[in-house]
């Protein structure tokens, strides 16, 4: 059962990380980020990390895309796709995205082969706490400045296109 639904998880979130990446409408693959980052949650949640399939809805889910939402809305950003912007190179990146792919994934099977992983048998919240505000908490705080200079910038710059306007 476990398998399954993390292959369905799976699923769920490599087709939606495609519509990410492939939709021609901003906000549209923003809608689509989240289907995606919430099949990862999905994924989490098979392998019994409750904690961090949570982790995964609250930090990504409800704060990075609603994030990214209200920067498209602050610098209004232009909603309707834009042919200007698209190229006849998409082919090419396709299969380069391919063979990158194939290249990463031939490397983790002769790096990683038959190895097994053994379950963590103590994997609370307390234990995953301490190791992530211990061991983690400068790129915690690094990750939280960025994403607080980034708000500042769309504001910045929504307010400059307000007073060109006026």
């Amino acid at each position: 059962m476990t398998t399954a639904l993390f292959s369905v998880a799976g699923a769920v979130a490599l087709i939606a990380s495609v519509f990410v990446v492939t939709s021609r409408r901003i906000v549209h693959a923003a809608l689509w980020l989240v289907v995606a980052l919430g099949a990862v949650a999905g994924c989490f949640g098979a392998l019994h990390a409750e904690f961090v399939a949570l982790v995964q809805i609250l930090v990504y889910v409800g704060a990075i895309v609603v994030l990214v939402l209200f920067a498209l809305m602050l610098t209004r950003a232009p909603m309707n796709p834009l042919p200007s912007l698209t190229t006849g190179r998409s082919p090419f990146a396709a299969v380069v995205a391919g063979v990158l792919a194939l290249l990463l994934g031939t490397g983790v099977v002769i790096a990683f082969g038959n190895e097994k992983i053994d379950p963590v048998p103590a994997g609370s919240a307390t234990d995953v706490g301490t190791a992530i505000f211990r061991t983690w908490v400068l790129p915690f705080e690094v990750l939280s400045v960025l994403l607080l200079a980034a708000l500042i910038g769309a504001i910045a710059l929504s307010q400059r296109k307000k007073a060109k306007e006026d």
